[in-house]
């Protein structure tokens, strides 16, 4: 309550002076047309600074408001082709403008017109953002400057949206910034250099060359660079050291001049972090999970390859670099390469509750485990552009990965009595080596300029593993007052699997009218996967007699063709396409130990569709439907037991039919430039036949033996909106935002060989502040909600409730002058977690630092798990069981760290002569 209530003092202290103000009017043509999306803002007259702005709506009219405590401001409009409007207003509560009309602008009026330039702009399918306009601390970064941009959320964990929609890509003049990661560019390119931020629909390369609409429901952002300062470096470098030996070190540098880029990293820690969570105020650190599972540190993801831990404690060690260049605007080259190793240390402690259809047994087991990995990941792209209509696009990826793991297990049994019926005891020691490349051709010839082309996709990967393991177990089994059993399993096992794929499509797109299009298309997909599994037992001390039950050698065959026909139309206001074809399906699996094969086709009925109206340029809907056929994996067909676990045993079924989906979702998006409000809903539903479900059955002994088998019935539902709107007062901004998400799923299984349904809900109300005083201070509180419910209809006395919470403060001081001062602190409850493991937590963590040298260096105290009570405790609910697991995690340490920033842009450094705050 006191956070709360200081928060309240600080929205209104300073503001009383200030006054609210509406301006109010429509812009037009010189003919009378109306003007949508016409630029409307104030700035003050003293030194020009952004006081609020909105967009005309479709009719010319609009409503700016705001608050100021200034008596006149500089009333400005900006639209492209007509000359700037600008008159001085005196202020007063509302104010009305009337109708303006703009005048046409010509060529000469472009050279001779100066002034400030608009803080957005609305084309057709960009929104574009003068960098200038958005007042930030004079060392800002990217993601600071994107904070203070209306409609655009940026969370603790750096995830990015624009008007309720997520950011994908971040683009550096067009070209990507050290791969696919957003936070990469984000927490490194600092705002100085910028000069506009350009908002689009997500688009591939292909996309972009033919000019075909992209993905309305993703975003990407572009970062325009100032010309002068497109030349130049930045790096930043981190070491620290703290209690119980903890440390990290990263360095990242990025140089650049015109096209060319190249950028490199480096890290080591033993703080389960990838290195390079960018994190200003904790580093590597990172912020709290907003869940049980607090140990992960920042994780960062690279063209699809993901870098850092997710559970136990891990020593992890990153090193890579990347390179882009563009030659006379006709070739480009993007390529980089990344070593890591990981040491990880592992230990879960589980408590389990197995539920049969007129019984129950319990089981409870502790895991510990060391696994060590080395891994090479090399990615390229190269794109030449012959002329302007054709274009080859050749994209190699290489991932190879050597590794080594310990691990050891100890579990138990009992029935519903809790009387001990079984245990085991097992080790494993195996060495793993995986390879895997992929290649990608991608040619289009595009025919004029009115949107027709033809392109051709051809895409091969090879993907071999090898695993070597030494296994032991020794099994009890008890049977009351007779004799028991031990089974004792001695093996060496040797498994190799082997994947190649190819495919190939070709697609043609036809112009039918200027927005409407003809596509047709053909593609193709075969897939051959292997696996030889050999299993020795111990005899002599040698592992040489070979067990030819548990060994197999299988083969799996699979083909898709799709012949499709499409129709698309891309209008201004109105986007919908069509596809319909057919999905044939062709599934051959080959035993070769047991001479038994299987072979069968699946044809269905292949459909997308894709309707997107823009009702106006901040509000849009839409829809879409697909179809697809799942193969399944050939751990899931091959019919040969995998005693890894004696307890659970696992066949395969090579009769498996693929599983197919129907997916529909629905979206409403607006956002409101007048009031700073938006608004997002959203729909979705999955159907599914032939589901690939387990098929267990439990003997006498409490020993599960699994197979699969399919399914009809299974669906997904998920239903939410959220609504965020912020207020801004001179220096003070005052944000929230109202989320309400649903959920309901039916599952369809078995249970000791008995078919269920199972049902369950899900409702999880949120709310989020956000409050700043530039230069001063961030806040940032929320709290979230979960209720759950689930039923089964074999068994109604299970059926469950309970509730979860979360409730976290992020709160991030600048004062002092260089003092930067953070704190992050997260409490959950969780409502069904069994007795005897810790169902709640709180978890702070706090940074003081001190930054000189210009604001270049800062040295900091960090202490992570303050109260040292983080914990990993959850419970996972599934159909036939109730399962509680603790997890080895990180826990207290404290941290001395020292960071230095240099950077130097159009032959001089930014940093000198800066203005202080």
């Amino acid at each position: 309550m006191r956070i709360f209530l200081f928060l309240a003092f600080f929205c209104f202290a300073g503001t009383l002076a200030a006054q609210n103000f509406e301006i109010s009017g429509k812009v037009v043509a010189p003919d009378g047309s109306p003007l949508e999306s016409a630029t409307i803002y104030t700035e003050k007259p003293s030194d020009s600074s952004l006081v609020t702005y909105t967009i005309s709506e479709r009719d010319g009219s609009f409503l700016l408001k705001g608050n100021t405590s200034a008596e006149n401001l500089n009333f400005l409009i900006s639209f492209a082709g007509f000359r700037p409007y600008k008159q001085n207003i005196k202020l007063k509560e509302n104010t009305n403008l009337g109708t303006i009309e703009m005048e046409i602008q010509d060529a000469l009026d472009e050279i001779l017109v100066t002034g400030t330039r608009a803080p957005i702009s609305v084309k057709r399918d960009t929104l574009e953002f003068n960098a200038a306009s958005f007042a930030t601390r004079p060392d800002a970064n990217l993601e600071e400057l994107l904070k203070n941009i209306p409609g655009v959320e940026v969370d603790t964990e750096g995830n990015i949206t624009v008007n309720g929609k997520p950011v994908q890509r971040i683009l550096v003049n067009g070209k990507e910034f050290f791969g696919d990661d957003p936070k990469i560019a984000t927490k490194n390119l600092p705002k100085e250099i910028i000069d506009k931020i350009q908002v689009t629909d997500t688009k591939t390369k292909s996309e972009e060359f033919t000019g075909k609409a992209g993905d309305s429901e993703n975003q990407t952002i572009n970062i325009k660079l100032q010309e002068d300062k497109n030349k130049g470096y930045f790096a930043r470098a981190t070491a620290g050291g703290g209690t119980d030996d903890r440390y990290e070190l990263s360095g990242i540098g990025n140089y650049f001049k015109d096209d060319m880029r190249i950028s490199a990293l480096a890290s080591s820690n033993n703080i389960n972090s990838s290195g390079f969570s960018f994190d200003e105020v904790f580093d590597m650190m990172g912020r709290n999970a907003r869940m049980m599972s607090f140990n992960r540190g920042g994780g960062f993801s690279i063209n699809g390859n993901s870098f850092g831990s997710s559970g136990g404690i891990t020593k992890s060690e990153t090193a890579g670099f990347n390179f882009v260049n563009e030659w006379n605007d006709k070739l480009e080259l993007s390529t980089d390469y990344f070593f890591g190793r990981n040491d990880t240390e592992t230990m879960t402690i589980t408590e389990r509750e197995n539920i049969l259809p007129d019984s129950r047994y319990y089981s409870n087991s502790e895991n510990t485990g060391n696994l060590v990995n080395d891994s090479h990941r090399a990615n390229a792209r190269f794109e030449i552009e012959f002329d302007t209509l054709t274009r080859l696009s050749i994209r190699p990826r290489l991932n190879a990965n050597r590794g080594f793991s310990a691990r050891t297990n100890t579990s138990e049994s009992l029935n519903e009595d809790r009387e001990l019926i079984n245990n085991t005891q097992t080790s494993n020691n195996e060495e793993i080596e995986s390879n895997y490349f992929s290649n990608n051709i991608d040619f289009i010839r595009r025919f004029g300029s009115r949107g027709a082309y033809l392109q051709v996709d051809l895409s091969q990967s090879h993907n071999d593993q090898k695993n070597e393991n030494v296994y032991y177990s020794e099994t009890n089994i008890f049977r009351g007052d007779q004799a028991g059993e031990t089974q004792i399993q001695d093996q060496y096992i040797d498994e190799e699997q082997k994947e190649n794929s190819f495919s190939a499509g070709i697609s043609q797109r036809s112009v039918l009218t200027d927005n409407l299009f003809l596509d047709l298309s053909y593609d193709f997909s075969t897939a051959k996967s292997t696996n030889v599994r050999n299993v020795f037992d111990a005899e002599n001390n040698a592992y040489t007699n070979i067990n030819e039950q548990l060994s197999n050698d299988f083969e799996v065959n699979s083909q898709k063709n799709i012949p499709n026909l499409g129709l698309n139309y891309e209008g201004e206001s109105l986007r919908w396409s069509t596809e319909a074809g057919l999905l044939n399906t062709r599934l051959k699996t080959n035993n070769f130990r047991d001479d038994v094969s299987f072979d069968n086709t699946f044809n269905n009925l292949y459909l997308r569709a894709n309707v997107r109206y823009e009702i106006s340029k901040s509000q849009n809907i839409y829809f879409n439907y697909r179809t697809d056929a799942n193969v399944p994996s050939i751990r899931q067909l091959q019919p040969v037991a995998d005693r890894t676990n004696p307890l659970n045993i696992l066949v395969g079924n090579p009769s498996l039919d693929p599983a197919f989906s129907q997916d529909f979702r629905l979206y409403y998006r607006n956002f409101d430039f007048a009031t700073r409000s938006g608004f997002f809903g959203h729909f979705s539903a999955s159907f599914t036949d032939n589901n690939v479900v387990a098929y267990t059955t439990t003997d006498d002994d409490l020993v599960r033996t699994t197979t699969y088998t399919n399914v009809d019935g299974a669906m997904n539902a998920n239903a939410g909106m959220n609504y965020s709107k912020t207020f801004k007062k001179e220096a003070r901004t005052l944000g929230y935002r109202f989320g309400l998400n649903g959920s309901y799923s039916k599952n369809v299984g078995f249970t000791n060989a008995v078919k269920f349904n199972s049902k369950n809900y899900g409702i999880r109300p949120s709310v989020r502040l956000t409050y700043t005083i530039e230069d001063l201070v961030d806040i940032n509180p929320s709290y979230n909600l979960s209720y759950n419910e689930s039923k089964y209809d074999i068994n109604p006395a299970r059926n469950e409730n309970f509730m979860n919470h979360t409730v976290s403060l992020d709160a991030t001081t600048y004062w002092p002058e260089n003092i930067v001062l953070g704190n992050d602190i997260s409490y959950n409850y969780f409502g069904n977690v069994a007795p005897g493991f810790d169902n709640s937590a709180l978890l702070w963590n706090i940074s003081l630092g001190y930054q000189f040298l210009d604001d270049d260096a800062t040295i900091k105290v960090k202490v992570y798990d303050m109260l040292n009570q983080n914990v990993d405790t959850r419970r996972m609910i599934g159909d036939d069981f109730i399962q509680d697991t603790s997890n080895l995690i990180l826990r207290r340490y404290a941290m001395l760290s020292f960071t230095y920033k240099i950077s130097k842009f159009g032959g001089k450094d930014p940093n000198r002569n800066r203005r202080r705050f």
